[in-house]
Protein backbone atom coordinates (compact mmCIF):
# COMPACT_ATOMS: atom_id res chain seq x y z
CA UNK A 1 0.00 0.00 0.00
CA UNK A 2 1.53 3.27 -1.14
CA UNK A 3 -0.06 6.63 -0.36
CA UNK A 4 0.84 9.72 -2.40
CA UNK A 5 0.92 12.82 -0.20
CA UNK A 6 0.83 16.47 -1.29
CA UNK A 7 3.68 17.72 0.90
CA UNK A 8 3.05 21.40 0.06
CA UNK A 9 -0.72 21.50 0.65
CA UNK A 10 -2.23 23.12 3.74
CA UNK A 11 -1.52 25.92 6.18
CA UNK A 12 1.21 23.99 8.02
CA UNK A 13 3.02 22.49 5.03
CA UNK A 14 5.51 21.08 4.57
CA UNK A 15 6.53 20.55 8.23
CA UNK A 16 3.26 19.14 9.61
CA UNK A 17 2.50 17.18 6.44
CA UNK A 18 5.92 15.52 6.37
CA UNK A 19 5.79 14.73 10.10
CA UNK A 20 2.31 13.25 9.74
CA UNK A 21 3.38 11.18 6.74
CA UNK A 22 6.39 9.82 8.61
CA UNK A 23 4.18 9.00 11.60
CA UNK A 24 1.70 7.17 9.35
CA UNK A 25 4.55 5.22 7.75
CA UNK A 26 5.76 4.15 11.18
CA UNK A 27 2.35 3.48 12.78
CA UNK A 28 0.30 2.10 9.90
CA UNK A 29 2.90 0.34 7.75
CA UNK A 30 2.17 2.25 4.53
CA UNK A 31 4.72 3.35 1.96
CA UNK A 32 4.73 7.10 1.36
CA UNK A 33 5.44 9.14 -1.76
CA UNK A 34 5.89 12.79 -0.77
CA UNK A 35 5.32 15.21 -3.64
CA UNK A 36 6.66 18.76 -3.39
CA UNK A 37 9.73 20.95 -3.51
CA UNK A 38 12.39 18.37 -2.77
CA UNK A 39 14.77 20.65 -0.84
CA UNK A 40 11.99 21.90 1.46
CA UNK A 41 10.64 18.41 1.99
CA UNK A 42 14.09 17.11 2.90
CA UNK A 43 14.56 19.94 5.39
CA UNK A 44 11.21 19.00 6.96
CA UNK A 45 12.34 15.37 7.19
CA UNK A 46 15.52 16.45 8.98
CA UNK A 47 13.55 18.75 11.29
CA UNK A 48 11.44 15.75 12.31
CA UNK A 49 14.57 14.06 13.64
CA UNK A 50 15.27 11.81 10.65
CA UNK A 51 18.75 12.15 9.16
CA UNK A 52 17.77 10.20 6.05
CA UNK A 53 14.54 9.06 4.44
CA UNK A 54 13.27 5.83 6.02
CA UNK A 55 12.93 2.80 3.75
CA UNK A 56 9.50 2.98 2.13
CA UNK A 57 9.39 6.80 1.97
CA UNK A 58 10.19 8.58 -1.31
CA UNK A 59 10.18 12.16 -2.59
CA UNK A 60 9.00 13.30 -6.02
CA UNK A 61 10.07 16.83 -6.88
CA UNK A 62 7.38 19.35 -7.88
CA UNK A 63 8.49 22.96 -8.06
CA UNK A 64 5.11 24.77 -7.96
CA UNK A 65 2.48 25.14 -5.25
CA UNK A 66 -1.25 25.76 -5.66
CA UNK A 67 -1.96 28.76 -3.45
CA UNK A 68 -5.25 29.61 -1.77
CA UNK A 69 -5.58 32.70 -4.02
CA UNK A 70 -5.35 30.64 -7.23
CA UNK A 71 -8.51 29.98 -9.24
CA UNK A 72 -9.61 26.51 -8.07
CA UNK A 73 -11.07 25.58 -11.45
CA UNK A 74 -7.86 26.17 -13.39
CA UNK A 75 -5.03 26.03 -10.83
CA UNK A 76 -4.13 22.43 -11.56
CA UNK A 77 -3.91 23.25 -15.29
CA UNK A 78 -1.99 26.50 -14.91
CA UNK A 79 0.49 24.96 -12.47
CA UNK A 80 1.27 21.64 -14.08
CA UNK A 81 4.38 21.17 -11.95
CA UNK A 82 2.53 21.79 -8.68
CA UNK A 83 2.54 19.18 -5.93
CA UNK A 84 -1.22 18.80 -6.34
CA UNK A 85 -1.16 18.28 -10.12
CA UNK A 86 1.89 16.01 -10.10
CA UNK A 87 0.41 13.97 -7.25
CA UNK A 88 -2.92 13.46 -9.02
CA UNK A 89 -1.15 12.42 -12.22
CA UNK A 90 0.92 9.91 -10.26
CA UNK A 91 -2.32 8.49 -8.84
CA UNK A 92 -3.84 8.32 -12.32
CA UNK A 93 -0.75 6.48 -13.61
CA UNK A 94 -0.91 3.92 -10.80
CA UNK A 95 2.21 5.08 -8.92
CA UNK A 96 0.23 4.89 -5.66
CA UNK A 97 -3.00 3.55 -4.22
CA UNK A 98 -4.46 6.84 -2.92
CA UNK A 99 -3.76 10.57 -2.80
CA UNK A 100 -3.97 12.84 0.26
CA UNK A 101 -3.87 16.64 0.22
CA UNK A 102 -4.63 19.42 2.69
CA UNK A 103 -4.49 21.99 -0.11
CA UNK A 104 -7.23 23.89 -1.94
CA UNK A 105 -10.49 21.93 -1.85
CA UNK A 106 -11.73 23.39 -5.14
CA UNK A 107 -8.48 22.74 -7.00
CA UNK A 108 -8.26 19.21 -5.61
CA UNK A 109 -11.85 18.43 -6.61
CA UNK A 110 -11.41 19.90 -10.10
CA UNK A 111 -8.12 18.07 -10.59
CA UNK A 112 -9.45 14.77 -9.29
CA UNK A 113 -12.50 15.04 -11.57
CA UNK A 114 -10.63 16.02 -14.74
CA UNK A 115 -7.33 14.16 -14.30
CA UNK A 116 -8.18 11.04 -12.31
CA UNK A 117 -11.80 11.07 -13.65
CA UNK A 118 -15.07 10.00 -12.08
CA UNK A 119 -16.26 6.42 -12.00
CA UNK A 120 -18.05 5.84 -15.29
CA UNK A 121 -21.72 6.71 -14.81
CA UNK A 122 -21.29 8.86 -11.71
CA UNK A 123 -22.77 12.28 -12.51
CA UNK A 124 -20.89 14.29 -9.86
CA UNK A 125 -18.24 13.44 -7.31
CA UNK A 126 -19.34 14.25 -3.75
CA UNK A 127 -17.57 15.00 -0.51
CA UNK A 128 -18.49 12.49 2.18
CA UNK A 129 -17.14 13.51 5.61
CA UNK A 130 -17.76 11.42 8.71
CA UNK A 131 -19.56 13.62 11.23
CA UNK A 132 -19.93 12.93 14.98
CA UNK A 133 -23.41 11.90 16.06
CA UNK A 134 -24.88 10.27 19.14
CA UNK A 135 -23.52 6.73 19.24
CA UNK A 136 -20.76 7.14 16.66
CA UNK A 137 -20.41 8.76 13.25
CA UNK A 138 -22.49 9.27 10.13
CA UNK A 139 -21.64 10.06 6.51
CA UNK A 140 -22.80 13.44 5.17
CA UNK A 141 -22.99 13.34 1.38
CA UNK A 142 -22.59 15.96 -0.13
CA UNK A 143 -21.04 18.70 2.02
CA UNK A 144 -20.01 21.31 -0.54
CA UNK A 145 -18.84 19.92 -3.86
CA UNK A 146 -22.21 20.43 -5.62
CA UNK A 147 -24.26 23.45 -4.58
CA UNK A 148 -26.91 22.79 -7.24
CA UNK A 149 -28.17 19.25 -7.67
CA UNK A 150 -30.73 17.18 -9.53
CA UNK A 151 -32.72 14.37 -7.96
CA UNK A 152 -30.47 11.88 -9.75
CA UNK A 153 -27.40 13.41 -8.08
CA UNK A 154 -29.02 12.94 -4.69
CA UNK A 155 -29.92 9.34 -5.53
CA UNK A 156 -26.30 8.68 -6.42
CA UNK A 157 -25.09 10.42 -3.26
CA UNK A 158 -27.28 8.01 -1.30
CA UNK A 159 -25.63 4.99 -2.95
CA UNK A 160 -22.15 6.49 -2.57
CA UNK A 161 -22.73 7.19 1.11
CA UNK A 162 -24.34 3.83 1.78
CA UNK A 163 -21.54 1.81 0.18
CA UNK A 164 -18.95 3.98 1.95
CA UNK A 165 -20.62 3.37 5.32
CA UNK A 166 -20.67 -0.37 4.62
CA UNK A 167 -17.22 -0.82 3.15
CA UNK A 168 -15.15 1.73 5.05
CA UNK A 169 -17.02 2.29 8.32
CA UNK A 170 -18.29 -1.27 8.81
CA UNK A 171 -22.02 -0.44 9.07
CA UNK A 172 -23.84 -3.61 8.03
CA UNK A 173 -27.13 -2.01 6.88
CA UNK A 174 -26.74 1.77 6.73
CA UNK A 175 -29.84 3.84 7.39
CA UNK A 176 -30.10 6.42 4.61
CA UNK A 177 -32.03 9.66 5.17
CA UNK A 178 -32.68 12.77 3.08
CA UNK A 179 -31.87 16.07 4.82
CA UNK A 180 -35.01 18.21 4.79
CA UNK A 181 -36.95 20.85 6.73
CA UNK A 182 -39.34 18.23 8.09
CA UNK A 183 -39.65 14.47 8.41
CA UNK A 184 -42.94 14.21 6.50
CA UNK A 185 -42.64 13.07 2.87
CA UNK A 186 -44.52 16.13 1.56
CA UNK A 187 -42.08 18.60 3.18
CA UNK A 188 -39.45 20.50 1.21
CA UNK A 189 -39.12 21.80 -2.33
CA UNK A 190 -39.53 20.03 -5.68
CA UNK A 191 -35.95 18.71 -5.60
CA UNK A 192 -36.55 17.03 -2.24
CA UNK A 193 -39.90 15.60 -3.49
CA UNK A 194 -38.30 14.10 -6.60
CA UNK A 195 -35.32 12.75 -4.67
CA UNK A 196 -37.60 11.25 -2.02
CA UNK A 197 -39.55 9.36 -4.68
CA UNK A 198 -36.36 7.96 -6.24
CA UNK A 199 -34.96 6.94 -2.85
CA UNK A 200 -38.26 5.30 -1.87
CA UNK A 201 -38.24 3.34 -5.14
CA UNK A 202 -34.67 2.16 -4.46
CA UNK A 203 -35.76 1.09 -0.98
CA UNK A 204 -38.76 -0.83 -2.34
CA UNK A 205 -36.35 -2.69 -4.61
CA UNK A 206 -34.22 -3.60 -1.60
CA UNK A 207 -31.19 -1.65 -2.78
CA UNK A 208 -31.10 1.05 -0.10
CA UNK A 209 -32.27 1.16 3.50
CA UNK A 210 -34.02 4.50 3.06
CA UNK A 211 -35.77 5.70 6.23
CA UNK A 212 -37.24 8.94 4.83
CA UNK A 213 -36.60 12.62 5.49
CA UNK A 214 -34.55 13.78 8.44
CA UNK A 215 -34.14 17.14 10.16
CA UNK A 216 -30.71 18.38 11.20
CA UNK A 217 -31.40 17.97 14.92
CA UNK A 218 -32.27 14.30 14.41
CA UNK A 219 -29.07 13.82 12.44
CA UNK A 220 -27.11 14.75 15.56
CA UNK A 221 -29.13 12.26 17.61
CA UNK A 222 -27.73 9.44 15.47
CA UNK A 223 -30.99 8.53 13.72
CA UNK A 224 -29.27 7.90 10.36
CA UNK A 225 -25.96 6.48 9.17
CA UNK A 226 -25.99 8.31 5.82
CA UNK A 227 -27.37 11.83 5.38
CA UNK A 228 -28.07 12.83 1.78
CA UNK A 229 -27.94 16.53 0.93
CA UNK A 230 -27.18 18.96 -1.85
CA UNK A 231 -23.77 20.57 -1.35
CA UNK A 232 -25.22 23.90 -0.21
CA UNK A 233 -27.41 22.47 2.55
CA UNK A 234 -24.79 19.92 3.54
CA UNK A 235 -22.09 22.57 3.86
CA UNK A 236 -24.32 24.78 6.01
CA UNK A 237 -24.99 21.83 8.29
CA UNK A 238 -21.31 20.84 8.49
CA UNK A 239 -20.13 24.37 9.30
CA UNK A 240 -22.91 24.77 11.86
CA UNK A 241 -21.78 21.55 13.52
CA UNK A 242 -18.14 22.68 13.57
CA UNK A 243 -19.11 26.07 15.02
CA UNK A 244 -21.33 24.49 17.67
CA UNK A 245 -18.50 22.16 18.70
CA UNK A 246 -16.09 25.10 19.13
CA UNK A 247 -18.71 27.08 21.05
CA UNK A 248 -19.45 24.14 23.33
CA UNK A 249 -15.80 23.47 24.16
CA UNK A 250 -15.14 27.17 24.77
CA UNK A 251 -18.12 27.50 27.12
CA UNK A 252 -17.16 24.34 29.01
CA UNK A 253 -13.62 25.61 29.49
CA UNK A 254 -14.81 28.97 30.82
CA UNK A 255 -17.32 27.28 33.10
CA UNK A 256 -14.77 24.91 34.61
CA UNK A 257 -12.23 27.68 35.17
CA UNK A 258 -14.68 30.13 36.72
CA UNK A 259 -14.01 29.22 40.36
CA UNK A 260 -12.39 26.89 42.85
CA UNK A 261 -15.30 24.42 42.96
CA UNK A 262 -15.61 24.19 39.19
CA UNK A 263 -11.84 23.71 38.87
CA UNK A 264 -12.11 20.79 41.28
CA UNK A 265 -15.00 19.40 39.24
CA UNK A 266 -12.93 19.82 36.08
CA UNK A 267 -10.23 17.63 37.61
CA UNK A 268 -12.78 14.91 38.35
CA UNK A 269 -14.21 14.83 34.81
CA UNK A 270 -10.99 15.62 32.94
CA UNK A 271 -10.95 12.26 31.18
CA UNK A 272 -14.58 12.54 30.08
CA UNK A 273 -14.02 16.04 28.73
CA UNK A 274 -11.01 14.77 26.78
CA UNK A 275 -13.16 12.05 25.21
CA UNK A 276 -15.82 14.61 24.25
CA UNK A 277 -13.19 16.86 22.71
CA UNK A 278 -11.79 13.89 20.80
CA UNK A 279 -15.26 13.04 19.45
CA UNK A 280 -15.75 16.60 18.17
CA UNK A 281 -12.23 17.02 16.79
CA UNK A 282 -12.09 16.74 12.96
CA UNK A 283 -8.42 15.72 13.27
CA UNK A 284 -9.51 12.36 14.66
CA UNK A 285 -11.13 11.50 11.32
CA UNK A 286 -8.36 13.22 9.40
CA UNK A 287 -9.88 13.63 5.98
CA UNK A 288 -12.90 13.62 3.70
CA UNK A 289 -13.18 11.20 0.80
CA UNK A 290 -14.13 12.42 -2.67
CA UNK A 291 -16.76 9.79 -3.39
CA UNK A 292 -17.29 8.91 -7.04
CA UNK A 293 -13.71 9.55 -8.23
CA UNK A 294 -12.20 6.49 -9.91
CA UNK A 295 -9.29 6.27 -7.44
CA UNK A 296 -9.13 7.17 -3.74
CA UNK A 297 -8.63 10.90 -3.10
CA UNK A 298 -8.74 12.23 0.46
CA UNK A 299 -9.01 15.91 1.40
CA UNK A 300 -7.45 16.76 4.76
CA UNK A 301 -8.42 19.95 6.58
CA UNK A 302 -6.39 22.98 5.52
CA UNK A 303 -5.18 23.59 9.07
CA UNK A 304 -4.21 19.95 9.64
CA UNK A 305 -1.40 19.26 12.09
CA UNK A 306 0.78 16.15 11.98
CA UNK A 307 -1.82 14.12 13.88
CA UNK A 308 -4.56 15.03 11.41
CA UNK A 309 -2.35 14.24 8.40
CA UNK A 310 -1.49 10.84 9.86
CA UNK A 311 -5.20 10.12 10.40
CA UNK A 312 -5.99 11.24 6.83
CA UNK A 313 -3.40 8.80 5.49
CA UNK A 314 -4.95 6.03 7.58
CA UNK A 315 -8.37 6.94 6.09
CA UNK A 316 -6.80 6.74 2.61
CA UNK A 317 -5.38 3.30 3.38
CA UNK A 318 -8.75 2.04 4.65
CA UNK A 319 -10.52 3.50 1.63
CA UNK A 320 -8.07 1.93 -0.84
CA UNK A 321 -8.42 -1.47 0.83
CA UNK A 322 -12.21 -1.36 1.20
CA UNK A 323 -13.36 -2.36 -2.28
CA UNK A 324 -15.68 0.66 -2.32
CA UNK A 325 -14.89 1.74 -5.89
CA UNK A 326 -15.42 -1.78 -7.27
CA UNK A 327 -18.76 -1.90 -5.43
CA UNK A 328 -19.90 1.31 -7.11
CA UNK A 329 -18.83 0.06 -10.53
CA UNK A 330 -20.75 -3.19 -10.00
CA UNK A 331 -23.95 -1.35 -9.02
CA UNK A 332 -23.79 1.54 -11.47
CA UNK A 333 -26.84 0.39 -13.45
CA UNK A 334 -29.07 0.86 -10.39
CA UNK A 335 -27.70 4.35 -9.74
CA UNK A 336 -28.87 5.85 -13.02
CA UNK A 337 -32.25 7.45 -13.58
CA UNK A 338 -33.94 6.24 -16.75
CA UNK A 339 -35.50 9.05 -18.70
CA UNK A 340 -39.24 8.80 -19.24
CA UNK A 341 -42.44 10.87 -19.33
CA UNK A 342 -42.72 10.84 -15.53
CA UNK A 343 -39.07 11.86 -15.06
CA UNK A 344 -38.68 14.73 -17.49
CA UNK A 345 -37.35 17.05 -14.79
CA UNK A 346 -34.64 14.63 -13.61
Amino acid sequence: MKIIVDAMGGDNAPAAVVQGALDAHRDHGVEILLVGRAAEVLRAVEASGQKTLPAGVEIRDAKEVVEIADDPATAFKMKKDSSLTVGLNLLKEGAGDAFVSAGSTGALLAGATLLVKRIRGVRRAAMGPQIPVLGGRAVLCDCGANAECTAEYLLQFAYLGSFYAQRVMGVERPRVALLNIGSESEKGDSLRHEAHALLREAADQGRLHFIGNIEANDVMMGKADVVVADGFSGNVMLKSLEGTAKFLMKELKEMFLSGARTKLAAGLVKGDIAELKKLLDPSEVGGTAFLGVSRPVIKAHGSSDARAVSCAILRAKEYAESGFIAEIEANMDYMRVRQGPAQEKV
